[in-house]
């Protein structure tokens, strides 16, 4: 990719919702509504425990990153990453990369140990791509849900 061409990593903002509604849906098959996704996206950036980041190509927001803190009682500080996602036509141009640095970056400046992630059993090739990126399974486990009212719809 000519440096021209190069997608821009930067903080998201509320008229990026659109955008990561997109990439939920066409990438990670969630189908969230978009009212909800912009009412997430303006509570994740007001929270100053998270981060969201874009990646912007050609003037489109192709990417994105959900980063967090995760602090407990065994282990030291990490940050958390909650999602990150490409869409399908941009996989494999590197964006997946460029996100995780940006919170890697993000670990490392606010002193964290690391930099931790949960992947669906079902998304091997994401897990490709976290090995590839020095990443290390570190446990399997089941992931939990008690749901509310109408709570993920």
């Amino acid at each position: 990719m000519s440096d021209d061409l190069k997608p821009v990593i930067r903080l998201a903002n509320i008229s990026d919702a659109r955008g990561i509604w997109q990439i939920n849906s066409m990438s990670l098959g969630y189908g969230y509504p978009l009212e909800k996704t912009e009412s997430r996206v303006v509570s994740i950036l007001k929270n100053p425990f998270y981060r969201l980041y874009v990646a912007e190509w050609r003037g489109k927001v192709v990417g994105y990153i959900h980063g967090g803190d995760y602090d407990c009682t065994y282990f030291d500080s990490l940050k958390d990453i909650l999602a990150l996602a490409v869409l399908p036509d941009c996989q494999g141009l590197g964006i997946g990369r460029l996100l995780l640095n940006e919170v890697e970056a993000w670990a490392k400046t606010d002193g964290c140990a690391g930099v931790r992630l949960v992947s669906g059993y079902n998304r091997t090739e994401a897990h490709k791509f976290y090995l590839r990126c020095g990443y290390s399974v570190r446990k399997k486990q089941t992931n939990f849900i008690k749901l509310f009212g109408d709570a993920g719809e």
